[in-house]
């Protein structure tokens, strides 16, 4: 649960679950409801390739198939999903505005002025809304690999981007710590 895959193959003949059951749960949870979703399956009825991608699958597949069909269908359903991700371009939540392209953030319509890395950070916790990140993994996606500071670091960027971003910083609605974990951007 640390680390978020870009894409899912999923065998629908789980030993001791149901690939369908996993689909409806990994749909229904904020964190993976927009993970792509490649089902393998070797049921061939019309009614089971409709049943999977009726509870959310992006692709499905049936076996016996090439693996090159399986690598040529895993790049496209990532395209669409980059695609999707792409084109947001503005996330807004209640009176904050966070323009991605423009690297801006308005509160009220008011530009608040961040730094570049407290841009980034809040950039990488909106993109993935109800998402827990934990501290290493924040200084992995926000600093390059030749940072060797203390993950602390992210904490001391979390309270001074609450302080400009919160209408409240010591009750913050918009960034939420997850205590033994790290930090997440509301749903």
């Amino acid at each position: 649960r640390s680390e978020r895959p870009n894409l899912l193959v999923l065998d629908l003949m789980l030993p001791g679950s149901d690939g369908l059951d996993v689909t409806r749960a990994l749909r229904q949870d904020p964190a993976t409801r927009k993970l792509p979703i490649i089902m393998l399956t070797a049921r061939v009825e019309e009614a089971d390739r409709l049943i999977g991608l009726e509870l959310g699958a992006d692709d499905y597949m049936t076996k016996p198939f090439s693996p090159r069909e399986l690598v040529a269908r895993v790049r496209a359903v990532l395209r669409r999903s980059e695609g999707d991700s792409a084109s947001l371009g503005v996330i807004r939540v209640d009176a904050l505005s966070i323009d991605l392209e423009r690297r801006s953030v308005r509160r009220d319509g008011e530009l608040i002025e961040l730094t570049a890395t407290e841009f980034d950070l809040l950039a990488v916790l909106a993109r993935e809304p109800g998402r827990p990140f934990t501290r290493a993994q924040l200084l992995d996606m926000v600093y390059d690999a030749s940072y060797a500071g203390y993950d602390r670091t992210v904490d001391a960027h979390i309270k001074n981007l609450r302080r400009k971003i919160e209408p409240d910083p010591p009750n913050p609605q918009y960034i939420l710590t997850i205590y033994g974990v790290g930090y997440k951007f509301i749903e």
